[in-house]
């Protein structure tokens, strides 16, 4: 199978900073993708990179064999990238159906198909974005981001702040994003042990490098690598505890 997407030798950042340094990724149809790492690594400026909102030094960007290199933003939007960033970045003073209205494109992801995956933004269509709760801002960001009828979903710390049972609402969607609608995803997310359960493979990136790829069936059983890059310890009973540090 063909990849979807191709990312080779990619480095990136701010002004003259260098945060990301040689990058390299491969996502195909239906897969995917955990980036892990701690505070600080480079996670969030990989996704902005992807999207084209840092200044790149080197490097490609590939997505369904368009070189999107030197593409702009919206460019990059209409070839097949929907993102999440961690602030959200809904429109406050809209409704939640104007929220998805304004920014759709056509394909298979329609209000009626939005509100099927999400019921609880169809019980709110109505309601301004600014009274939503961080729940439901959340499913709003992605499903803005799925209106766009993206080849690939990019999501930056997407349970960040949400209470313990939105959590695995969110990840249980995420999920059958995947797994079901075939969709493929790069997700920036806290939970190590929670987002390799629902991911095919895993990175983990030290300033601003890969310094670990494995499948996630892999690395959520390899302590080793878990504690050594993530902070990730085990108890005494063999269990993986929470990380030490946020991912």
């Amino acid at each position: 199978m063909p990849d979807l997407l191709a990312v080779e030798n990619l480095s990136a950042g701010y002004g003259e900073a260098i945060v990301i340094s040689e990058v390299s990724l491969r996502l195909r149809n239906g897969e995917a993708l955990a980036v892990l790492g701690r505070n600080g690594t480079g996670k969030t400026t990989l996704l902005n990179s992807l999207i084209g909102v840092t200044r790149r030094f080197g490097g490609t960007i590939a997505l369904d064999g368009r070189d999107l290199t030197q593409a702009r933003p919206e460019q990059r939007a209409a070839a097949g990238f929907g993102w999440v960033p961690q602030e959200r970045n809904i429109f406050r003073s809209l409704t939640v159906e104007e929220n998805l209205t304004a920014v759709a494109r056509p394909g298979p992801w329609d209000l009626s198909r939005i509100y099927r995956l999400f019921p609880r933004l169809e019980e709110r269509r109505r309601n301004l974005g600014s009274q939503l709760s961080g729940g439901e801002q959340q499913m709003l960001a992605i499903a803005r981001a799925l209106v766009l009828n993206p080849r690939v979903l990019l999501l930056d710390e997407p349970t960040e702040g949400l209470a313990p049972i939105i959590v695995e609402e969110l990840l249980r969607t995420l999920k059958r994003l995947v797994r079901e609608e075939g969709l493929a995803a790069i997700v920036v997310e806290q939970h190590a042990h929670k987002v390799l359960a629902i991911t095919d493979n895993a990175v983990i990136l030290e300033r601003g490098r890969i310094v670990h790829a494995a499948p996630s069936v892999e690395l959520r059983s390899d302590s080793v690598a878990l504690e050594r890059h993530l902070g990730v310890a085990r108890t005494a009973g063999g269990r993986r505890a929470a990380p030490s540090v946020s991912l």
